[in-house]
């Protein structure tokens, strides 16, 4: 197999594409089958594209995938969070984990891009349990490195988000679903849940004090009012004070059955305000420096009208750079176009929920579509 750039002999006017079309950086611009509908179209992939050509006998290995990655996490993790939840954990438990953690960073080593919009655009792959352990683990991971944490520390965090929320296993799907209070007993047991966790993960052989110093304290609030036991500042470690930034930016925004899915950026905002009385102000800040004002993965509307997904960052936190993939009157558009929001047609007016987006009836979205080979499923 060879790469080669799109020419004017592949493609005819009411042609179903035989294969992929890339850009240069890997984007997929236009999936096999599309119907080549216009000359527009035809000149726009001469000028971008390129397909992997299967006539060339010296197939390559198909090309790694950060969202491969991240499923294979979501499928590994949950056998073994139940095992430690039933004290049957397997004698290698901690390789295997380790082997789950590794998954994590090398999708965020492939591509954070990738990691980061999967929180937002992956959350139906696996239970909530799990996908928000692993989302957990991509944003922890990604503070972490920004904050120069050691190799050891990074892991020991990244095990943690795995595993922090072992002592509620039983009942987190369900919490998740209900649309009602918790009962007495059902809050007993969530603010007994960091302590439950550690000695499940004790009794499973894991004597990592970092790691489950983490879990421990990841509930814990910089002026005393958190739980399990009421720590305060300087009290908490700082690891854990990382795992609890990212725990709470990944819960609100996912799917929840008891209250609206926030997004990213207000999320950001909460996080923010909290800085006033529950969290670290200088760690907030660089959260919000690490996944910017407009979070990677965020539906957003232009100043012209165009809707689309924020799909990297630009020079300033303000100024993303966006796939447009509904045109000002609300058309779908068969091929995305790559918009620079410094510019003043593409200024970002603002910033849509899952519920606006879901209004406009607009085609669901692909990753690969946006993010190229590095989020094919």
């Amino acid at each position: 197999m060879k790469i080669r750039k799109v020419t004017a002999a592949d493609l005819k006017l009411g042609m179903l594409i035989p294969w992929n079309v890339y850009g240069e950086n890997g984007v997929l611009l236009v999936r096999k089958g599309h119907m080549i509908s216009s000359a527009n179209q035809i000149a726009y992939l001469i000028e971008r594209g390129c397909f992997e050509d299967h006539d060339d006998r010296s197939a390559s290995p198909e090309p790694p995938s950060a969202l491969r990655k991240l499923n294979a996490a979501c499928v590994e993790l949950p056998p073994l969070l139940d095992a430690v939840a039933r004290r049957a954990a397997p004698p290698d438990l901690r390789r295997r984990l380790e082997d789950i953690a590794t998954l994590v960073h090398d999708a965020v080593h492939l591509s954070a891009d990738v990691a980061t919009a999967a929180v937002l655009h992956n959350q139906r792959q696996a239970t909530y349990a799990a996908r928000h352990s692993v989302n957990t683990a991509v944003v922890s991971v990604i503070l972490a490195k920004a904050r120069q944490r050691s190799r050891a520390d990074i892991l020991s965090i990244t095990l943690a988000a795995l595993t922090m929320n072992v002592g509620m296993l039983a009942q987190h799907q369900r919490w998740h679903d209900s649309g009602a209070a918790l009962a007495a007993a059902d809050r007993a047991g969530m603010l007994s849940h960091p302590e439950l966790g550690v000695d499940l993960l004790r009794a499973a052989g894991i004597h990592d004090e970092a790691w489950l110093g983490c879990v421990l304290h990841h509930h814990e609030n910089e002026d005393g009012t958190g739980y399990p036991l009421g720590k305060v500042g300087a009290q908490i470690p700082l690891p854990a004070k990382l795992l609890a930034l990212a725990d709470r930016y990944c819960a609100r925004v996912s799917e929840r059955g008891y209250r609206p899915t926030m997004t990213a950026n207000a999320a950001l905002r909460d996080i923010l305000l909290e800085t006033r009385t529950t969290l670290d102000s200088n760690l907030a800040s660089l959260m919000i420096r690490e996944l910017g004002i407009y979070p990677i993965g965020s539906y957003v509307r232009m100043i012209n009208g165009e809707v689309g997904v924020v799909s990297r960052r630009g020079l300033q936190s303000t100024t993303p750079h966006v796939e447009s993939v509904l045109g000002p009157r609300g058309a779908p558009l068969d091929v995305f176009l790559q918009r620079d929001t410094r510019n003043e047609l593409h200024t970002i007016r603002e910033v849509l929920s899952n519920a606006q987006v879901a209004a406009l009836a607009a085609p669901p979205l692909r990753m690969e579509q946006v993010w190229g080979r590095a989020a094919a499923v």
